[in-house]
């Protein structure tokens, strides 16, 4: 059943588990991502980034499938606008069925992100629509400004930002960063920082740049307080892995099976990946199945 996010993070953030938030550009991949989180008993959300619809995967097409698709299972889905900049998409999203929106203004002075973002709380809360703000800067792996501590999430701006803005859940920079790391290097994050915000804040909290980050970097990052997890070029990575070792073993393996084979693998990633976050058995539409890990 496609639902808010905000009522999904509520449980995650009660019940100290993470939820997945897989980026899904085509039928294939939010079929392998709900799939296997209804398999697993795991409540899902869908991002869909404003590139990315731009340049394939069109609301218009994607919204209806995903509806559909979170029909067909007795898990909650959330469908969310990733990384939104402009008031047009955020609007256009809401428009179009989102459950829930991103607004980063994390680039902006931090007046403007406060402004900006209110808005934006303001016309969404009154349509039930779950709001993810950003404070700090989560940076790009290839260029290694993450590792920049003055760009961190300062706890007393967070707490001034929460207030201010009325944000449901917030992005907060500790460390990781979008897209691929340099092969081998695995990111420090800043498990203190992350400790100060959670206590600071009792919200849920939010992981960009979930992929590349090391599995044991993860769990200790939902350990300590993060109840979302944004995950796209790891995703990305298991289809293309999978289609190259299907081609390399048989050059004339069709279309229609490789399709069939990216999708088979983007379902095992996210199923191993909600093992690592913990959220397997924790939530089944109305009705909640475990508050353990059992």
């Amino acid at each position: 059943m496609l639902v808010s996010m905000k009522d999904i993070l509520k449980h995650a953030n009660e019940n100290n588990y993470a939820v997945m938030a897989c980026n899904s550009v085509n039928m294939e991949m939010a079929r392998a991502v709900i799939t296997a989180a209804a398999e697993k008993h795991s409540p899902i959300i869908i991002n869909l980034g404003v590139g990315q619809m731009a340049k394939l995967a069109h609301p218009t097409e994607m919204v209806p499938l995903i509806k559909g698709l979170a029909e067909r299972v007795d898990i909650p889905v959330a469908l969310n606008l990733d990384h939104g900049m402009k008031y047009e998409d955020e609007i256009a999203a809401m428009q179009s069925g989102f459950t829930s929106v991103m607004i980063d203004c994390s680039s902006l002075p931090y007046e403007e992100n406060v402004a900006r973002v209110n808005n934006i709380c303001t016309l969404a809360h009154a349509k039930g629509i779950c709001v993810e703000g950003e404070l700090g800067h989560v940076g790009q792996a290839d260029v290694g400004d993450n590792e920049e501590l003055d760009l961190y999430t300062n706890v007393a701006q967070a707490r001034d930002y929460v207030n201010r803005t009325g944000i449901d859940c917030l992005a907060v920079a500790i460390g990781t960063a979008h897209g691929d790391y340099p092969k081998g290097m695995i990111p420090k994050l800043d498990f203190q920082r992350l400790a100060e915000l959670k206590a600071e804040l009792k919200m849920p909290l939010v992981l960009h740049g979930g992929s590349g980050a090391g599995t044991e970097n993860i769990k200790k990052a939902v350990a300590g307080g993060i109840n979302k997890i944004n995950v796209c070029t790891d995703a990305f990575h298991a289809a293309e892995e999978a289609m190259k070792s299907a081609w390399a073993q048989n050059p004339k393996t069709s279309y229609l099976e490789i399709m069939m084979i990216a999708e088979k693998a983007i379902k095992k990633f996210v199923s191993d990946y909600i093992d690592i976050i913990g959220s397997a058995n924790r939530y089944g539409y109305g009705n909640v199945i475990s508050d353990s890990k059992e």
